[in-house]
C-alpha cells in the first residue's frame, strides 16, 4: 500500500518505493513512499523510440489477458504505434538499457562515471555566473547521481541475483556518502547563494526555476551548511550513520523469530515452518481462523529483540541530534518542512480531531468484534490486538456475503490492465502498449515493459511491470522511479522510467492470473503513482513526478482506489474469464459497502501508528523507552490492550521511509476523497475534469507548493476540519445498498 519527500538532500535522490497501503502488518511491510536518501524516490533509465511495432499483450507472454473464447482482451494494438521505437531495447544489453549493467561489476563503472561527471558539474556550478544556468547545472548534478543511485536502490531489493543486489547496495551507500558531502560543500552552496541574492536575476526566473533554486538551498540548510567546519563534518557523519541504521533496522523488521517447538501445543505447530527443534515465525498469521495460532504468532513474531531495539533507539536519537544540530527543535520539525501540514502542531491537531470523531464509531466496531469472538470462541472472548484483522474480516464476509473466490474469475490480470488502459484513455488521452525488451534489459523473464503514449504528445515514458511472485522477492507492492524526467540542454525530454512491483500469484496452465479484489485495488493504486511519474513532466528532475511532499504523494494513488471501487469503471472491464459475463452490480456494491464494516477501527489503528511516529520523532530525550511509549499510546489512542513482552515498533518498517510523516497516508486519503467527491463522483470518465486533474495536480510534480495544487483542484483551501470530515464521511454506509441487502 504504500510512493514515496523524505529527508531532503541537496542532490536529492529519493526512491519511489511507494508501497502498499498501510495496515497492521501481517508480515513486515516495506516502506511505502519516498525514502530519504538511504532509499530514494526517482529517476529513470530507459528507452526512447523503438524499431519494432509495439506488441499486443498476449496471455501466454504477459499473463495480462482475459482469454474469453480466444479473444485476447489485453492492451490492444493501435494505429500509430509503429513510430515508437526503443533504441535502448535494440542496442543495449544491460539492465534498463544501461550498457554497464550487463553484470554486477558494472555498478562500479556506472558509479565511476557518475562521480566523474558530478565533479565536473560541481566545478562548472562554482564558476558559472548567477543565472538560470546555475539551476540547470545543479539539477544535472542531481540527475547524474540519481540515475545510478535510484536504479541501484531498486536493484538492491528486487534483483534475483545476490551479486547484483550486493553491488547495488554498495553503490547506494557510496553515492549516498558523496551526496551528504555535497550537501555541506560551502563553495557549491555559495554559487547558489549568489543567485538567490541577486534580485535582478531572480526576478527574471520563471516560478518553477525559482522554486527549484529555493529547494536546493533549503536542502543545503537542513544539512547544516551554515555550521562551522567541525559541525558540518559532524552532520555528514550523522547522515551516513543514519543511512546505515535505516538499512539495518529495515532488514531487522523482516527477520523471522524462532522458538522451541515444544513450547507450542502440538496441534498448532504445523502452521509454522519447522527447522529442526525450532519453529520459524515470519508473520502474524492474521487471517488464520484459530485464535491460538494468531496469539502465538503475535507474541513470537513481535517479541522484543535487543539488537533491533538498540538500532531503533540509536536511529531516533541520531535523527534528533541531526535536526538540532542544523537548527530544528525536533526531527519532526525538520521532516515536515515543505509538506501540506508544514509543522508537528498541525499534524497533532489533525490526528486529535480525527481520533475524537472516530471514537464512538471505533467503540461500536470493537463491540461488534467482541460479540463475534464470543460467538465463535465463548471460552476466551476478550478482544486482543491479534483479533482485530481477523474478526473484522469475518464480520465483512458475514454481513455482505463476501467470498473473494467469487470475485477472482472476473478480475483476470488482462481484464484489469484493459480497464486501466480504457480509464486512462478516456480520462487523460493516454494508452499503454507492450514493448519488446532486449536480453539483459530485464531482471526476470516475467517482467513486462509498457510504453505510455499520449494521443497528441506521443511517448511519455516507460513502466516495467514486475508483477509476479518469485523466491527472495519482497512481498510488498511498490512503485519505484528508476529515472526521473527532465528537459535536457539539447531540448530533448529525458523520459521517466518506473517499476511497478506486485506479488501476484503465477497463473496455472491454461488459466489467466486471477486477482482478488484487494489485488485489483492495489494494482490501480500503484498505477496511480506511475501516472504521476509519467505526467509530472517538470523541467527539472529534482521535482519531477512523485518527487513531492510525502503527504501529497499518495493522493494520486489513493484517488485511483476510488475509481477501482466505482461500478461504472469496474463494469468496463470486469468479465468472467470463462463466460465473458460482467460482474453483477450488486456484487460490486456489496464489496464496496463491506469495506466500511469496522472501517472506523481500522482508521483508528492508523491514527495510533501516526501518533506513535510523531512521539518517537518529537522532543528528545524520550521520557520513556520506545516500548513503554508504545504501551501507553496503544492503550490511550487505539484502545486494545498492550501485550506483555511484545515490541511491535521493532517491525514498524515505515519508521525508515516515513519518519515523522506516517500521518501522510491519512491526509492524502482525505484529499483524494475530496477530489473524488467534488470532481469525479458524478462522472468518473469526465475528460475535462481529467485534464484539470492533470493540469492542477499531476503536472507540477514537486515544483509547486502541495497545498496550492490542492487548492487549484478543489478551488478552495481545505482546513484540518475539512480533512477530518472527508475521512469520517467515507465511513458512512450507502443507504441504497443497505436497503437492497436488508
Amino acid at each position: 500500500m504504500p510512493v514515496e519527500m523524505g529527508e531532503h538532500h541537496e542532490i536529492q535522490c529519493k526512491r519511489g518505493a511507494v508501497s502498499t497501503r498501510p495496515g497492521f502488518p501481517s508480515a513486515p511491510q516495506g516502506a511505502r513512499g519516498m525514502w530519504a536518501f538511504p532509499q530514494r524516490l526517482n529517476p529513470e533509465c530507459g528507452a526512447q523510440i523503438q524499431t519494432e511495432r509495439a506488441r499486443l499483450i498476449q496471455e501466454e507472454q504477459l499473463h495480462f489477458s482475459n482469454d474469453s473464447d480466444g479473444d485476447t482482451r489485453a492492451l490492444r494494438r493501435r494505429k500509430g504505434l509503429c513510430e515508437f521505437r526503443s533504441k535502448t531495447a535494440i542496442f543495449s544489453p544491460g539492465l534498463f538499457g544501461v550498457p554497464e549493467l550487463s553484470c554486477p561489476e558494472g555498478f562500479q563503472e556506472a558509479q565511476h562515471k557518475a562521480l566523474q561527471e558530478s565533479e565536473q558539474l560541481v566545478q562548472k556550478a562554482c564558476s558559472t555566473p548567477p543565472g538560470p544556468e546555475t539551476v540547470m547545472i545543479f539539477d544535472e548534478l542531481s540527475d547524474s547521481l540519481c540515475r545510478v543511485a535510484d536504479l541501484a536502490d531498486f536493484v538492491k531489493v528486487a534483483h534475483p541475483d545476490f551479486a547484483f543486489r550486493e553491488a547495488a547496495e554498495e553503490a547506494c551507500r557510496n553515492i549516498g556518502t558523496v551526496v551528504e558531502k555535497l550537501n555541506t560543500d560551502v563553495e557549491l552552496c555559495q554559487s547558489l547563494r549568489r543567485l538567490l541574492a541577486d534580485e535582478t536575476v531572480m526576478s527574471t526566473l520563471d516560478p518553477e526555476t525559482r522554486r527549484v533554486a529555493e529547494l536546493f538551498m533549503f536542502d543545503f540548510e537542513i544539512s547544516g551548511i551554515h555550521l562551522d567546519e567541525e559541525k558540518r563534518k559532524k552532520a555528514v557523519d550523522l547522515n551516513v550513520r543514519i543511512l546505515d541504521l535505516c538499512n539495518e533496522f529495515l532488514i531487522g523488521t523482516h527477520i523471522p523469530n524462532k522458538i522451541d517447538k515444544h513450547v507450542l501445543p502440538e496441534h498448532i505447530r504445523y502452521n509454522f515452518t519447522a527447522e529442526g527443534n525450532y519453529l520459524r515465525v515470519a508473520g502474524l498469521h492474521a487471517d488464520c481462523p484459530d485464535d491460538l495460532v494468531r496469539e502465538a504468532a503475535y507474541k513470537i513474531f513481535l517479541h522484543s529483540n535487543t539488537q533491533q531495539l538498540a538500532r531503533l533507539e540509536e536511529l531516533l536519537a541520531s535523527r534528533n541530534s541531526l535536526a538540532q544540530l542544523v537548527g530544528y527543535d525536533t526531527f519532526a520539525h525538520r521532516a515536515l518542512q515543505g509538506t501540506m501540514a508544514k509543522n508537528p502542531e498541525t499534524v497533532r491537531q489533525f490526528l486529535e480531531k480525527l481520533s475524537e470523531q472516530l471514537s464512538k464509531r471505533t467503540q461500536k466496531d470493537f463491540e461488534m468484534m467482541t460479540k463475534m469472538k464470543m460467538k465463535l470462541n465463548p471460552h476466551n472472548s476478550m478482544l486482543m490486538p491479534w483479533d482485530h484483522p481477523y474478526y473484522s474480516g469475518v464480520l465483512r464476509a458475514e454481513r455482505y456475503n463476501i467470498d473473494p473466490g467469487l470475485y477472482c474469475p472476473f478480475f483476470s490480470l488482462g481484464a484489469c490492465m484493459e480497464g486501466l488502459n480504457s480509464l486512462f484513455s478516456q480520462l487523460l488521452g493516454i494508452s499503454l502498449y507492450a514493448e519488446q525488451t532486449k536480453r539483459g534489459e530485464i531482471w526476470s523473464e516475467d517482467v513486462r515493459k509498457l510504453a505510455v503514449v499520449h494521443e497528441t504528445e506521443g511517448l511519455l515514458g516507460y513502466i516495467y511491470c514486475d508483477f509476479f511472485q518469485r523466491p527472495d522477492k519482497p512481498h510488498q507492492d511498490c512503485h519505484f522511479t528508476v529515472r526521473g524526467g527532465r528537459l535536457k540542454e539539447n531540448g530533448e525530454y529525458q523520459l521517466p522510467v518506473v517499476v511497478l512491483m506486485l506479488s501476484l500469484p503465477n497463473s496455472a496452465r491454461g488459466t489467466p492470473t486471477l486477482l482478488s479484489p484487494g489485488m485489483m485495488e492495489n494494482l490501480f493504486h500503484e498505477m496511480g503513482h506511475a501516472m504521476h511519474s509519467m505526467l509530472g513532466r517538470t523541467r527539472y528532475q529534482h521535482v519531477t513526478g512523485t518527487r513531492c511532499a510525502t503527504d501529497f504523494a499518495e493522493v494520486p494513488s489513493i484517488l485511483m482506489e476510488y475509481f477501482a471501487n466505482d461500478y461504472r469503471v469496474v463494469n468496463q472491464f470486469a468479465r468472467h474469464y470463462k463466460t465473458g459475463q460482467p460482474l453483477p452490480k450488486n456484487m460490486v456494491s456489496r464489496l464496496c459497502e463491506s469495506k466500511k464494516v469496522c472501517a472506523a477501527a481500522d482508521m483508528q489503528l492508523q491514527v495510533f501508528y501516526a501518533v506513535l511516529d510523531q512521539i518517537y520523532h518529537g522532543k528528545h530525550p524520550l521520557k520513556k523507552s520506545t516500548t513503554e511509549i508504545l504501551k501507553e499510546t496503544q492503550e490511550k489512542v487505539y484502545g486494545l490492550p498492550y501485550v506483555h513482552n511484545t515490541a511491535w515498533q521493532l517491525r514498524f518498517s515505515h519508521l525508515v521511509g516515513y519518519g515523522a510523516k506516517y500521518y501522510s497516508y491519512l491526509m492524502s486519503r482525505a484529499v483524494a476523497s475530496m477530489v473524488w467527491k467534488q470532481c469525479f463522483a458524478q462522472n468518473p470518465f469526465d475528460r475535462a475534469m481529467g485534464e484539470r486533474y492533470r493540469r492542477e495536480m499531476l503536472a507540477h510534480g514537486g515544483a509547486k507548493e502541495p497545498m496550492l495544487m490542492v487548492q487549484g483542484m478543489l478551488q478552495k483551501s481545505p482546513s484540518v476540519e475539512d480533512f477530518v470530515d472527508a475521512l469520517v464521511s467515507d465511513l458512512d454506509h450507502d443507504f441504497e445498498t443497505f436497503i437492497m441487502d436488508s
